[in-house]
């Protein structure tokens, strides 16, 4: 009988480092009974000083083949008493251990500077991150703060890997500080050996006996009805249906209750659907992004993202009341297709500074709710800058998501 995977987490909320290094060492180390072929490091921003002791303090306790992590404005982890909180803008270090037999881990490093141009060939990006598509790599990704090269990142990685998913997150900073830091240790390997970065992404390739299931609540619910793009240039749409868009917008806004009008003077979106040929649109199916502008003079909506004529559109709201109907529906929809959650070994959640106790109210909303649907799956994660998850054909960095990345044992 092959190896059972393992999987496990501590969170430390001890204000010293060296104390809460010691914490998590201790409990995760004596929760797996195998030698860990993977590390994954969590740190609140309220550490940012200390950044460049982190990965020494841990090594001084801990030898690891591949250790990764990534700074955030909170951290979610497992506490000594096995409940999953979400530590926001606090102390808070949280590492996850796993034994992965058959599981191939590949860490790199990369910069914008280094990514090859979007119009070449697959094998540009292949030869960057060193990971053969016939392998179906699962990546896990941390970014610095350059989005506009995560999204090239991310087209380049659809492009070359069609096959895999891809989760994250863009680290962040808070009131203590907007440092961020990228951590990465690779035994053996002088250039990747207990480094620390500002900048670029730090990334995970898993191939082999490993598969990633994702998750990406959006948090919104559309407003008024799917509408077609007409005239568009760049990210500025021209048309709607063959009219206004401004004009179409007020009236859209004008059929809603008294409580909709309100929410939508402050958390007015557009949802770009995501397949063409869908008629039944539901949550999960829309690419939300920030509305930027009006011209009021032409009528023209200006959004977050590149618009052409024949994509749908629909005007979104958001609210804390949206944002749990929105994740209990794509969990209730996960559940019902993954009755049997027994080769689940853990999960990563990668949630938006925008989001947990400054939306909801409560502390530790989004992954109590997770939990209710998919028990005994460990879990940990960041609160992040930016998200990284996949939605219809394509992988996006989002804003105001949840995100989690189920890893599960594949079929050999």
């Amino acid at each position: 009988m092959p190896d059972q995977m393992q999987w496990v987490n501590a969170l430390s909320t001890r204000p010293s480092l060296e104390a809460a290094i010691t914490e998590v060492v201790d409990r995760t180390t004596s929760l797996l009974t195998k030698p860990a072929d993977l590390g994954l490091v969590f740190i609140s921003s309220a550490f940012a000083s200390e950044y460049s002791r982190l990965l020494p303090l841990l090594a001084e306790k801990l030898s690891l083949p591949v250790l990764v992590g990534c700074s955030g404005g909170g951290v979610v982890g497992t506490t000594s008493y096995g409940d999953t909180q979400e530590l926001e803008s606090e102390p808070a270090l949280c590492l996850t251990l796993a034994y992965l037999p058959g599981v191939n881990v590949q860490a790199f490093h990369l910069e914008a500077s280094e990514l090859p141009d979007l119009d070449g060939p697959p094998d540009a990006w292949v030869d960057l991150i060193g990971v053969s598509p016939n392998l179906n790599p699962q990546f896990i990704l941390f970014s610095g703060s350059f989005s506009a090269g995560v999204n090239d990142l991310l087209q380049g990685i659809d492009f070359a890997y069609p096959g895999s998913k891809t989760v994250g997150g863009q680290g962040s900073g808070s009131r203590f500080g907007s440092r961020i830091g990228l951590f990465c240790h690779v035994g053996g390997d002088s250039d990747l050996d207990n480094r620390v970065f500002g900048d670029g992404v730090v990334g995970l390739a898993l191939s082999g006996n490993i598969v990633l299931d994702t998750i990406v609540a959006q948090g919104c619910r559309p407003i008024g009805k799917p509408l077609q793009v007409t005239k568009g240039d760049r990210n500025i749409i021209i048309e709607l249906d063959e009219q206004v868009p401004l004009a179409v917008l007020r009236d859209t806004i004008a059929s809603l209750s008294e409580e909709e009008r309100a929410l939508a003077q402050n958390w007015l979106f557009v949802g770009v659907a995501m397949d063409e040929f869908k008629q039944d649109l539901q949550p999960g199916d829309f690419l939300i992004r920030s509305i930027l502008g009006v011209d009021p003079g032409a009528g023209a909506i200006a959004i977050g993202d590149k618009v052409r004529s024949g994509q749908r559109l629909q005007f979104h709201i958001r609210d804390a009341e949206t944002s749990t109907e929105d994740l209990e529906f794509l969990l209730q929809r996960y559940q019902s297709q993954n009755p049997d959650t027994t080769s689940s070994i853990g999960a990563l959640m990668f949630s938006c500074v925008g989001r947990g106790e400054g939306l909801y109210g409560k502390p530790h909303f989004d992954s109590q709710l997770f939990h209710r649907y998919l028990h005994h799956i460990p879990l940990s994660g960041f609160f992040c800058g930016g998200e990284i998850g996949p939605v219809g054909s394509g992988t996006f960095l989002h804003a105001f998501t949840s995100v989690f990345g189920i890893l599960k044992r594949g079929t050999k």
